[in-house]
């Protein structure tokens, strides 16, 4: 079967010439020419055998399937060297279908509310004394799709199995299989993103345009309110990994994960595409979906972050400032060193990386594997793609 990425459905849908954003063109440009001779690259050769290589590079375009291997490596390998020997979780918070539009038509302004609320609502539990009366560190990544490739925005989440708590200064463990119990998080976290919600779109920060202009008519969006405050709110909380190491490798495709990667795409054929997805209201079958190259595009581009936009936050003793104290303080609860990461270090080359975690030397020749590739030459960028058809 011959492979398929989203560069080739792209080169088949028509790319709409006007009302694309900017950074959305930015998106299908990069796509298109990611490792093609439209990046440019070098010219490579071999120090043994002669023989001769074209690299062509990345875009490095957080939206590409193709350029996420070494980012997921390097912040895969960075949390397990922060690992604490404790029991770790996933936690997954959504929210109901009728609030998706809202959402997709005002992502940085919702997606920061959905942040916010399952901040608060772990943070407000945990700290509670009648529950783990204890300070915690947890990672959530946003995920902004379904298998079907339309919009379905939820939070993951990374959660340590205790907190560290400052006035008796140590570890508080678990009492029981979870931190927190699900029906008291599932409640505090509709709560929270209902008052949010009901905020934003009084203070017109989200705003009413578009297919969600018939909200603005009188009662409208308190009816909407009401509806989904008798709604039961999904938070899922997956029993404890075997290790650490398990959760954080599991969760390594969910970091740099885009909307749909190369290997689900089955056939381009014409301007349809078929791909597989997995159909959780059906016992999660695996299916196949045929739909055209440009409803594809248009599915693709509905999960385009806004420029700038962090999809994966740190909170507690995780997050970057609570860190050299914090966080070394939990570390030393354990007996464990805390040693922040040099700049050299946060710096690595892809080549580095590929060595270190997965002992690939991308230098070595592919030819005779003996030699070392050595650059002898540049291959210049041509001009960017045309991006209508």
């Amino acid at each position: 079967m011959t492979a398929h990425t989203i560069a080739d459905v792209f080169r088949k849908a028509t790319i709409p010439e006007t009302k694309l954003p900017l950074h959305h063109r930015r998106v299908i440009n990069d796509i298109l020419r990611c490792r093609t001779s439209a990046m440019g690259g070098i010219v490579q050769k071999c120090d043994t055998c002669d023989s001769v290589t074209h690299v062509y590079h990345s875009c490095r375009n957080r939206h590409c399937p193709q350029c996420q291997t070494g980012a997921r490596l390097a912040w895969v390998n960075d949390r397990l060297n922060e690992m604490l020997p404790v029991e770790y979780f996933h936690v997954v918070f959504t929210m109901p279908a009728q609030l998706n539009p809202f959402a997709l038509r005002n992502k940085k302004v919702f997606y920061n509310l959905m942040f916010r609320a399952v901040k608060e609502t772990l943070m407000e539990l945990s700290q509670d004394p009648k529950r783990l009366g204890a300070d915690i560190g947890f990672i959530t990544v946003l995920h902004t799709w379904g298998q079907n490739l339309l919009d379905h925005p939820h939070i993951h989440c990374i959660v340590p199995g205790g907190g560290y708590n400052p006035e008796k200064k140590q570890w508080k463990c678990l009492n029981g299989k979870f931190l927190l119990p699900v029906p008291v998080l599932r409640k505090l976290y509709r709560g929270k993103l209902m008052d949010f919600f009901i905020q934003a779109v009084k203070n017109q920060t989200i705003k009413l345009c578009g297919n969600l202009e018939s909200y603005t008519s009188q009662g409208a969006v308190s009816k909407l309110v009401d509806d989904l405050y008798r709604k039961d709110w999904v938070v899922y909380v997956k029993e404890p990994f075997a290790s650490p190491e398990a959760l954080v490798g599991y969760l390594g495709a969910y970091t740099h994960r885009v909307a749909l990667s190369d290997k689900r795409i089955q056939s381009v054929e014409e301007n349809m595409v078929s791909f597989a997805y997995k159909d959780y209201a059906d016992d999660s079958k695996q299916k196949t979906m045929k739909i055209s190259a440009d409803e594809f595009l248009r599915r693709f581009l509905l999960h385009v972050l806004p420029r700038g936009f962090r999809r994966i936050r740190y909170y507690g003793f995780l997050a970057p400032k609570a860190k050299p104290v914090r966080f070394k303080r939990c570390r030393e609860a354990f007996n464990l060193r805390y040693t922040p990461k040099t700049k050299k270090e946060q710096s690595r080359s892809c080549i580095e990386i590929f060595k270190e975690l997965l002992g690939i030397d991308l230098l070595r020749c592919p030819t005779c594997g003996k030699g070392n590739l050595i650059t002898v030459g540049l291959i210049p960028k041509t001009s960017r793609l045309q991006m209508s058809q």
